[in-house]
């Protein structure tokens, strides 16, 4: 959101967005006739045949409205593959009910934009709950004293994870684990506070900027 208010600002033009993923190329988009909301990637495109799947098994087939669900594509998509080439296994795990699932999770607002909520097997177990943390990022991201931040859990013993921020400072005063847990605090429930933090100069990513949260655990 930061980045297209930015280019907003300096421009004076929309930064138009797309999702989508090598098994139905991009899906939903803004563009001239679906204005952008930063943060969001805009609506489903024209004819795509897009939902966001409960989460609750058994239980209702749809999310609703503002509730985060698994990002599906219809199996009917004329765009959607066919399957993964010679792996029928994984192509029968990637279907439910007729819905391609894509991994992702999103939630849908009341005006039909989608809100992209990471990848589905970055869910973190907090206490028994399941944490986003791109919803933890969001809050620690807003501090003054936050440059970059990634969250994760880690394994801290048998049958014990803990929400962990890796943090990277801004400036050269920084911020300390203090100042960041009582944010935290303000913002959060309990549960979904990290209980350590991590200071690093940068954080890991792929070439495409998305962060390898996998070589932070």
């Amino acid at each position: 959101a930061d980045l297209h208010e930015d280019w907003a600002m300096r421009t004076g033009r929309p930064l138009y967005e797309a999702l989508g993923m090598s098994e139905i190329s991009t899906y939903i988009s803004s563009g001239p006739t679906v204005p952008t909301r930063p943060g969001s990637p805009g609506k489903p495109q024209e004819g795509r045949k897009v939902a966001i799947l409960s989460e609750t098994l058994p239980g209702e087939m749809f999310a609703e409205i503002g509730e985060p669900g698994w990002l599906a594509v219809h199996e009917s998509e004329t765009g959607l593959m066919l399957g993964y080439w010679n792996r029928p296994e994984e192509t029968e795990r990637a279907f439910r009910s007729g819905w391609f699932l894509t991994g992702d999770r999103a939630r849908e607002d009341e005006d039909g934009y989608y809100w992209y909520e990471g990848r589905a097997d970055d869910l973190m177990n907090a206490f028994g709950y399941r944490v986003a943390p791109e919803e933890v990022e969001r809050c620690l991201i807003a501090h003054p004293g936050v440059s970059e931040v990634a969250v994760t859990s880690l394994e801290m013993g048998p049958g014990i994870s803990l929400i962990t921020a890796f943090v990277v400072p801004a400036g050269p005063d920084g911020v300390d684990e203090t100042a960041l847990a009582a944010w935290a605090g303000e913002h959060l429930a309990e549960y979904k506070r990290p209980k350590a933090y991590r200071f690093i100069d940068t954080l890991p990513r792929t070439p495409s900027g998305k962060i390898r949260r996998k070589v932070l655990v």
